[in-house]
């Protein structure tokens, strides 16, 4: 009917632009609402960090299905029923299976739209900006979050998977919520899935728009860097940034250990700041981690460790200035300078104290800073230095967001290598190396002509034990 309008030459514009979209349209899917009979299976409580099992308990007939019905039920209605769902994780083994199976549910359920990363790949950190930031083009916004991840631990047929589901603020979904949670997988009776929709093809951006017994359903497949990309632009100084990663004395290496990280890291790293792709390793997302373990620490990050000159392995060439690896689902960080180790109790203290100055997003300065219990009294002395209110709480990054959310903490930390900011409620991970480069161009490359060596924190005697040579670029 269209080209009975039009002139003949735009036909071919006609073809090019329109044919996606009336294909959409011509096979969009009314699908059903299946009921299916289950009952209790054991183990599905989740800990601070979700639920965690290994592939082949999750392969196990309606056990995802069961947690994800669980979850729903444990929901408050408009949290549900039009609601925004955001689903996405870390890449890892059986996460292309299990986003088809919660997009399924997710539409049986009543839910109006579901927010895919293209590749299923969005690290936690960045999910939590994506419902935080994203507006969708109509105007919504995500109230939730499954994300499918296991953290740190190995990926692949026999080794781990998880899911967690994070709420409207960004944060894990506090007790109240998983002990509901934990409380339905005692005694569900029955799931709602989407049999006849088709799976998405998630490696692909696009729309897919679908028709159910409680009206349309889209799945929007979207760039995964996008939306963490633009936030991070209005927390740091990227041109300072930029300039750091020009200076020729200064070199440094990022390693994602072939997790999430690995999909912002060339897009953050040597498209935005103009680093060279030689400066990342391991920055391919595989669903097995390279056969690896995705734990930033100096046993894990063997390959790492060796360029920046540590450990008997080595390299035989002058190491980098600087050194970051993030875990799995890029929650996690480590820092290492030129042969030697930053460990996460002074990590997140030299970040607190250098933030006002070095950082934009806090040049108004912080509410407070917080750290888990076992983690190590250096962020106290900052925050007494610096006179900031200081909370210790117990393992857990629910405790750190519920802080946030009172407006009493600005950044925090703790011992397993993880560093957060009140601008979104997980930890820093791909740009957990920021706030140092920053402090590197501050306090490294335009203070002296001279080479020398400086401590970079000392408050009232109590040393972070962070040395660095001062440069002249």
């Amino acid at each position: 009917m269209l080209k009975s309008v039009l002139p003949s030459h735009y036909f071919p514009l006609l073809s090019y632009f329109s044919l996606p979209l009336i294909r959409s349209f011509s096979a969009m899917v009314v699908f059903k609402v299946t009921r299916k009979d289950t009952s209790p299976i054991e183990g599905q409580k989740p800990g601070t960090s979700g639920l965690r099992k290994k592939v082949t308990v999750f392969k196990q007939p309606n056990y995802l299905h069961n947690f994800v019905q669980s979850t729903f039920n444990a929901l408050p209605a408009d949290k549900v029923k039009g609601a925004t769902l955001v689903v996405s994780g870390d890449g890892r083994y059986f996460s292309k299976d299990a986003v088809q199976i919660i997009i399924k549910m997710a539409a049986a359920n009543g839910v109006r739209r579901v927010w895919v990363g293209q590749h299923c790949l969005l690290s936690t950190p960045a999910v939590s900006a994506v419902i935080r930031e994203r507006i969708g083009a109509d105007g919504s916004k995500a109230t939730g979050a499954f994300i499918l991840t296991a953290s740190h631990n190995p990926g692949g047929p026999h080794e781990d998977f998880g899911i967690k589901y994070n709420m409207e603020n960004g944060g894990p979904a506090p007790e109240g919520i998983t002990d509901k949670i934990y409380a339905n997988t005692k005694t569900i009776k029955e799931y709602f899935i989407a049999e006849d929709l088709p799976d998405v093809d998630i490696a692909v951006i696009s729309v897919s728009n679908f028709s159910g017994p409680e009206g349309p359903f889209d799945v929007d497949v979207f760039d995964s860097t996008t939306d963490y990309v633009k936030l991070m632009k209005s927390i740091f100084d990227f041109e300072s940034i930029q300039k750091l990663l020009a200076c020729p004395k200064f070199t440094f290496c990022y390693d994602a250990l072939h997790g999430v990280a690995g999909a912002y890291a060339k897009r953050i790293f040597v498209e935005e700041l103009g680093a060279s792709e030689s400066s990342l390793l391991n920055c391919v997302p595989k669903e097995d981690f390279g056969g690896g373990h995705p734990d930033p620490n100096l046993t894990y990050a063997k390959e790492l460790v060796a360029r920046m000159g540590l450990g008997k392995s080595s390299s035989q060439h002058e190491p980098p200035e600087f050194g970051a690896a993030a875990d799995g689902d890029a929650d996690r960080n480590m820092v290492l300078g030129k042969r030697f180790f930053v460990t996460p109790s002074d990590s997140v203290a030299i970040i607190a104290a250098n933030a006002v100055e070095a950082i934009p997003y806090f040049a108004s300065g912080l509410k407070g800073v917080a750290r888990s219990m076992p983690t190590s009294a250096a962020l106290d002395v900052v925050a007494k230095n610096l006179n900031l209110k200081f909370f210790e709480v117990p393992t857990g990054w629910k405790f750190f967001g519920n802080l946030m959310d009172a407006g009493l903490c600005s950044i925090c930390g703790e011992e397993s290598f993880g560093t957060g900011r009140i601008s979104y409620y997980f930890p820093l991970h791909l740009l957990s190396g920021k706030p140092r480069l920053l402090n590197f161009y501050h306090n490294v490359c335009f203070i002296s002509s001279k080479e020398e060596t400086k401590l970079l924190s000392n408050y009232h005697g109590t040393k972070i034990s962070v040395i660095v040579k001062i440069t002249k670029c």
